[in-house]
């Protein structure tokens, strides 16, 4: 029996396909396919013994502390059961999922289900590299009992809110329609910005703004203040009634004529001039955020799309 020195579990196949190549035959790297475990799909997915269970429909045991049933996916059992043949003849298991809560959770789910009775590696890298993947193997890890917590959290979340919600709307607005726990907040919160906008009463007035020559330096300015009173701006106005918060004089086609002529006769002096330094910073990298923006904005690529542009540039290293 050839005897594996030591296998590698990442979840995708391509990133598993170029890190064999940057370890060379001493390795064996499988990929787990993605999550081999998660809670039950359907009905059918759901062991005999919990059936009987009101909370099973769920997945998540409510009465135990939002305990969640995992059950292997039907289309991993086949993964699986090549996995734990690959190590059968291992003597090492690195898990080398990605370094985030998905990927924690992914080596979590592998060691729960394999039983691995060999040394268990956790390798953490943020690049597919040579020297990356060198470095992680020199400085090995546990998996990270938070991060699996945390990703646990968020898809017991998932499931409460979409099982006990989207039924709601079928029933109330149209088939298919889905909820979750990001989603429907994210709804509310639009619905209540438009229910905001609907509501707003606009204001009419004007601004004043000259253009000035000092010692050969051309500036611009804003009236503020006009005898003593504070002239209005955006802010000075109540959103739902159009009128003024405070006392404020109100600048509109009536008298800004008559602001103007006594204005153009006034003596203006520069009272004060204040330098400091300006510092600008390089733009920061990207987050998955502002990555989808800018593939929209430049490139006009939905968000789908960059997701698997990044992953599939992650993987090829």
């Amino acid at each position: 029996m050839r005897f594996i020195l030591k296998l590698v579990i990442v979840e995708s196949p391509a990133k598993a396909k170029t890190i064999s190549k940057i370890l060379g035959k001493e390795y064996v790297v499988e990929s787990s396919i993605g999550h081999i475990r998660d809670l039950p799909a359907d009905s059918s997915e759901i062991p005999a013994k919990y059936k009987a269970e009101k909370w099973s429909r769920l997945g998540v045991n409510i009465e135990k502390d939002f305990e969640p049933l995992y059950v292997v996916s039907k289309g991993k059992k086949k993964q699986v059961k090549k996995l734990k043949d690959l190590l059968k003849n291992a003597t090492e298991l690195y898990l080398a999922t990605d370094e985030d809560r998905e990927g924690e959770s992914i080596s979590w789910h592998l060691l729960e289900v394999l039983k691995p009775k060999v040394p268990v590696k956790r390798l953490a890298f943020h690049e597919i590299t040579e020297s990356a993947i060198k470095a992680a193997l020199e400085n090995p890890r546990q998996v990270d009992s938070h991060m699996v917590t945390a990703q646990a959290t968020r898809r017991v979340l998932d499931r409460l809110y979409g099982y006990e919600l989207s039924p709601l709307l079928w029933r109330k607005i149209a088939p298919k329609l889905s909820a979750g726990r990001v989603q429907s907040v994210a709804t509310r919160l639009i619905v209540e910005k438009e229910r905001a906008r609907m509501a707003f009463k606009s204001a009419a007035y004007m601004s004043l703004q000259a253009d000035f020559l000092a010692e050969q330096s051309k500036f611009k300015a804003d009236l503020r203040e006009y005898e003593g009173q504070k002239v209005a701006s955006s802010k000075d106005f109540d959103a739902n009634t159009g009128e003024p918060k405070n006392k404020v004089l109100v600048l509109n086609k009536d008298n800004i004529e008559q602001v103007i002529e006594r204005i153009k006769s006034e003596d203006f002096m520069v009272d004060n001039v204040v330098t400091k330094p300006m510092k600008t910073s390089p733009k920061p990298p990207f987050t998955t955020s502002t990555l989808q923006q800018d593939a929209n904005h430049k490139l006009g690529f939905s968000s789908k799309r960059t997701m698997q542009v990044a992953q599939k540039l992650y993987e090829n290293g």
